[in-house]
């Protein structure tokens, strides 16, 4: 008998906050509270933390870092620590981009379901170029390998980098699990003006900047940009300095830091309309759960970060890097009424809810854990 029914196998895991990071820790903890018995294998990214523990019904095993490269955590452990525990489980969950993914589903003894959350993109440079294509590479293998490809949505598929590849998988859209973050209180917001809110990690991929450079043309003295989430501990440096450089120009952006539970809710109670401004995104969590608040949200042109606003129109949709496009579509849509928002936040709890996107992952789970199908990988570096 299996000492699992589902091995989770991803970088970074909790305490850290990233959208991938929060896909693989709902799931984990739903199949749980489900009754599966679940096993984590993360990095252990941060050595206070240890090496074994049980959370929330998921057993997690952290595997020494030897060093980081950029985001990347160099942990030469940890494809092996995987593939062993991946042998006492049903299925493997694999969560993309992961650099030593191929190792492991070429040698994987069960089944394997790879999410696909984005095509990596770190800043300019020789060793973030050398990175991405490694990465980019084992990507493509691990697909071709895996029983199961899940993407956040066919838009980001299609768009993809490795489109080639995902063509010819076995492809789910799932979208990624948005918490209900409804019932806060507005214990954020200071006046009666425009309030606009970010949140998410301090980091290049988000296009602060060009959030920062939108409010700047927004005259109303009684405005607030509330921008909340982490900046300590975020891989591959953060752009704070630039951040806080803006608030001491100008006292009407407030930065929060990291907010989790409740600060959360009250976060999405206190604004008007949300702002996601990235150059690199493939879904975004905190647009889609600011929309199930009734909050619409204005985000950049990208593939699959577009999906929330398209499915359930609660918002605009805006050119990448263009300050003047997003300012005007942040001061459009704050003003929609009630009733809009309402309808655009009950299409969003629909779409995109915790419960709708675990029935999906259990069925997916038991559809392979089930089947008695041989499973056949090319070997190829080629194939």
């Amino acid at each position: 008998m299996n000492d699992y029914d589902l091995c989770v196998a991803v970088n970074y895991y909790t305490p850290y906050v990233s959208g991938l990071t929060e896909v693989a820790r709902v799931v984990a903890e739903g199949m749980a509270a489900r009754g599966r018995r679940v096993a984590v294998v993360a990095c252990r990214h941060d050595p206070a933390l240890p090496p074994v523990e049980r959370l929330n019904g998921v057993d997690v095993y952290r595997v020494p870092v030897l060093t980081t490269i950029g985001r990347g955590l160099v942990s030469p452990a940890f494809p092996r620590t995987v593939r062993r525990i991946a042998r006492r489980s049903r299925v493997l969950h694999l969560h993309l981009p992961m650099l030593e993914a191929a190792a492991i589903a070429a040698r994987s003894p069960v089944p394997v379901v790879s999410t696909y959350h984005i095509d990596l993109w770190l800043p300019p440079g020789p060793v973030n170029r050398a990175a991405m294509a490694a990465a980019r590479r084992s990507a493509a293998l691990t697909l071709r390998w895996s029983d199961a490809v899940v993407v956040n949505s066919e838009d980001q598929a299609e768009h993809s980098e490795l489109w080639r590849v995902l063509r010819r998988t076995d492809r789910r859209a799932i979208a990624a699990p948005c918490a209900d973050r409804r019932g806060g209180e507005p214990r954020y917001r200071d006046s009666g003006g425009l309030h606009i809110g970010f949140l998410g990690r301090i980091v290049p991929d988000k296009g602060l900047p060009y959030l920062l450079a939108a409010f700047d043309g927004v005259e109303d003295p009684d405005a607030r940009l509330l921008i909340g989430g982490d900046y300590t501990t975020v891989a591959g440096g953060s752009v704070i300095e630039e951040i806080r450089a803006a608030a001491d120009r100008d006292p009407r952006i407030r930065i929060l830091g990291l907010l989790g539970g409740q600060e959360i809710d009250d976060f999405y109670r206190s604004i008007d309309v949300f702002a996601l401004p990235s150059v690199a995104e493939s879904f975004g969590i905190v647009q889609a759960e600011a929309m199930m608040c009734g909050i619409p949200s204005v985000t950049t042109d990208l593939p699959g970060g577009r999906h929330p606003v398209r499915a359930t129109g609660h918002g605009r949709i805006v050119p990448v890097g263009d300050p003047v496009a997003l300012r005007a579509a942040l001061l459009e849509t704050a003003t929609w009424d009630a009733e809009r928002r309402k309808a655009g936040a009950a299409r969003a709890r629909e779409l995109f809810g915790v419960a709708g996107c675990l029935d999906r992952y259990a069925a997916l789970f038991d559809e392979l854990t089930g089947s008695t199908a041989v499973r056949s990988r090319e070997m190829e570096a080629s194939a």
